[in-house]
């Protein structure tokens, strides 16, 4: 079975992204702020399977030639399956005219190697 891919935040449980955030060792928040965050991203990604959420990634960025990816998370049961890459792929997409800067948590880093 394919994941869905869905680009806008209606009907995403935020306590999700925050327990997925949680349990890959990333910053997270309450999930109203994690709700806020992603609402005021430029582009957001999220990957679904089977209905559960799987995988996400936002970035923010001015339209014109910066941008930051930040809170890519997939949760650890689906990693190693191109998921992230498939999210990566997606926000690079909308961002292609854009100097893009990735956010990485220590021991992380080696991830945007492979995808970038």
């Amino acid at each position: 079975m394919d994941p869905d891919i869905k680009f806008d935040c209606i009907g995403v449980d935020w306590q999700v992204v925050a327990e997925t955030l949680k349990r890959v060792g990333m910053a997270y928040y309450e999930s109203d702020m994690h709700r806020r965050a992603f609402e005021a991203s430029y582009t957001t990604v999220f990957v679904y399977q089977g209905g559960q959420l799987i995988g996400f990634g936002r970035a923010i960025s001015d339209g014109v030639y910066q941008a930051a990816v930040y809170d890519l998370a997939i949760v650890p049961e689906f990693q190693g399956k191109g998921i992230g890459r498939t999210i990566m792929t997606h926000i690079f997409s909308r961002l292609s005219h854009c100097n893009i800067i990735l956010y990485a948590s220590i021991g992380k880093e080696g991830f945007y190697r492979t995808v970038a």
